[in-house]
């Protein structure tokens, strides 16, 4: 089987925890590497960004990226990429035309706009995957949305006219319906955590003695309510809260988001225990999430999260609130447990019953980490996309045969 995977603006080679650059890049480079070493060929097509690759460059055995020029070749905010997508979509049909590969799928709403654009005269099948619905996204952030304002009429129509969806959670799926999504068509697969990576056993990142440790991974802008747990530690004395995430750690000083957040914790009388770390490599996140009493993961909304299934494979209890696909990964009370969005008060609460019992904290880990090794491990993810695509490959089949007789 040849796949074509179309990731625009998620280049799976890409730094992850810039303003762009995150759960969906992990995903896209894991998913890739997995199909392939199934003995699928994946070529995975993202936006030329910079001068500095290869047109070509191989990710993993069967596994290659392909960079589109399609723009300036610089980066530029994924907001901003909608005006290339015709020109992104030409390259696509271009590279289509007499190699066709058996099917594409498509990652985010712009990828899936270029995909049917070039796919269609061809008549090769798309399989979309939003990775965030711009109705969520807006219903969420109001007039802060900075989304393409042609975005939710796309999305709509890609919902109503891909071959296939794959919903990363159950709360995606009700969200597609009410966008005019076939119910037949919307498979349930969701994101998956390297467990050969994360596990509760190997290095644990130092941290000061006599003090709690509350972890925090993602980007930093407003919607992954880091200030709300900001607040939270003003009400957690002898507790220290350390980020993961935004620009590297030389430019934090320039970063307006650092910024706001080390104002709020200013105001909070915390500035003291609030460490920002800037970006941190994949390579380096598994001891800096064991060496947490709790991994905290509030955002005002999240399509899935994977922060969340990376501590729980790490062994580390997660409080999440009770958003997206956190509802199904993180088991309220059971891996971890579910809060509010958007409210401090009620997650200081929680942390500190979680806190100041090590015995229940133990058991939320050991749960997290059995949950996560039988669900979310990524040969298991890979195998249920690849059933996805040779059942939609079977039918077209069929209805070509029954076309013919």
């Amino acid at each position: 089987m040849k796949v074509a995977m179309v990731s625009e603006h998620a280049n799976p080679l890409a730094t992850l925890g810039g303003v762009d650059a995150g759960g969906q890049n992990v995903h896209v480079a894991a998913l890739a590497t997995e199909l392939g070493r199934q003995g699928i060929e994946v070529v995975v097509y993202t936006r030329r960004d910079s001068t500095r690759p290869e047109q070509t460059v191989a990710l993993a055995p069967g596994v290659t990226v392909d960079h589109i020029c399609a723009g300036p070749a610089r980066p530029v905010p994924k907001d901003e990429l909608v005006r290339w997508m015709p020109a992104f979509a030409r390259e696509l049909a271009g590279r289509w035309t007499g190699n066709a590969p058996d099917l594409v799928h498509a990652h985010f709403w712009m990828s899936g706009l270029a995909s049917c654009q070039a796919s269609r005269p061809l008549g090769i099948p798309v399989v979309q995957t939003f990775h965030a619905l711009g109705v969520v996204k807006r219903r969420h952030q109001g007039a802060k949305d900075t989304s393409p304002a042609r975005r939710l009429r796309v999305e709509r129509l890609l919902a109503r006219g891909v071959d296939h969806i794959v919903a990363t959670c159950s709360d995606e799926v009700f969200e597609l319906r009410r966008l005019g999504a076939d119910g037949r068509r919307i498979s349930v697969v969701p994101c998956g955590v390297d467990l050969a990576r994360f596990h509760p056993g190997g290095p644990i990142a130092p941290r000061a003695p006599g003090r709690h440790r509350l972890v925090v991974v993602g980007r930093l802008v407003e919607r992954k309510g880091i200030a709300d747990v900001i607040a939270a530690l003003g009400r957690l004395p002898e507790t220290e809260m350390v980020v993961a995430g935004g620009p590297a750690y030389a430019d934090l000083e320039r970063d307006t988001d650092v910024r706001r957040l080390r104002a709020i914790a200013a105001e909070h009388g915390v500035a003291g225990r609030v460490t920002l770390l800037g970006r941190v490599g994949h390579q380096a996140m598994p001891a800096l999430l064991r060496s947490a009493d709790v991994v905290v993961c509030v955002p005002w909304y999240e399509p899935f999260g994977i922060v969340p299934i990376e501590a729980m494979a790490c062994g580390v209890p997660v409080v999440a609130s009770a958003v997206g696909g956190m509802i199904d990964t993180v088991v309220d009370d059971v891996t971890g447990v579910h809060v509010p969005a958007r409210a401090p008060v009620p997650l200081a609460a929680t942390l500190r019953r979680l806190l100041c019992d090590p015995d229940l904290r133990r058991r939320l880990g050991e749960a997290g980490a059995a949950r996560t090794r039988s669900r979310f491990g990524w040969e298991r993810v890979g195998r249920a996309t690849a059933d996805v695509y040779s059942d939609l490959l079977g039918i077209r089949r069929s209805r070509r045969s029954e076309a013919r007789r």
